[in-house]
């Protein structure tokens, strides 16, 4: 609904800040005025993409290395055009399979770690605090969801595994916000208190702004009454 003419423009008060668990998870996904996601889920993407490195590294170069070798002492009584051949000939063997097992280990710790990621930093926002217990639930969950095909049995040894996983990340996870001086979570919680803050000052300043030009304007428009007035009582 537009002002009428003339009126003084109308400044909402800011957004109070996040109360409730629901609150702070739908923020984890919301973009800032600079359009920009915050930390924690920027992390998250950042944490994906090492682990997608890392994985495929970890599957791909013994693929690599074991199907290069076993290239060779099969092909020993092949004949090649020359060296070079000989050498490229391994080389693709091995290149084949670093891309397929490289592929297999890579989408498989993205998953995991994607998924681990996102439960201990939903944890954390709607509990607002960082703790073991966090990442251990965390890892539980991720480990019974990797191993609930398997059956009651496999889906112990998920919860077994991703709890022993969770435990000591989380602690390291810990000990680097020790090292930092705080937590992700508290330097959330301060930045929002700051902007907050900052917000309802501007407000408050341009209420204030409004105010007094509204003052002005009214003793502008009283003023020629009052003469009009003093005219007529001249009369």
């Amino acid at each position: 609904m537009a002002d009428p003419p003339g009126a003084p423009p109308v400044f909402c008060r800011p957004a109070p800040l996040p109360q409730t668990g629901w609150e702070r998870l739908r923020e984890l996904w919301r973009r800032d005025e600079q359009q920009q996601y915050p930390e924690e889920t920027v992390n998250i993407a950042k944490a994906a993409f090492t682990a997608g490195v890392v994985g495929w590294l970890y599957g791909g170069l013994p693929a690599f290395v074991s199907a290069r070798k076993a290239f060779i002492e099969s092909s020993r009584g092949e004949i090649f055009q020359n060296r070079a051949d000989a050498v490229q000939s391994a080389h693709r063997a091995g290149l084949r399979s670093f891309i397929r097992y490289g592929w297999r280990w890579s989408w498989r710790v993205v998953a995991f770690t994607t998924i681990f990621n996102v439960v201990s930093t939903g944890l954390a926002a709607y509990r607002d605090k960082t703790a073991i217990s966090n990442f251990a639930a965390a890892g539980a969950f991720t480990g019974a969801l990797f191993r609930m095909h398997l059956g009651l049995q496999g889906l112990a040894g998920g919860i077994v595994f991703g709890t022993a996983f969770g435990v000591p990340a989380g602690g390291l996870l810990m000990a680097m916000y020790g090292l930092a001086g705080e937590t992700l979570q508290e330097k959330r919680r301060r930045e929002r208190k700051e902007l907050y803050e900052q917000r309802l000052a501007e407000w408050q300043s341009k209420l204030n702004i409004t105010e007094i030009l509204g003052q002005t304007e009214n003793n502008a428009q009283g003023r020629p009454e009052m003469e009009r007035a003093r005219e007529l009582k001249s009369y």
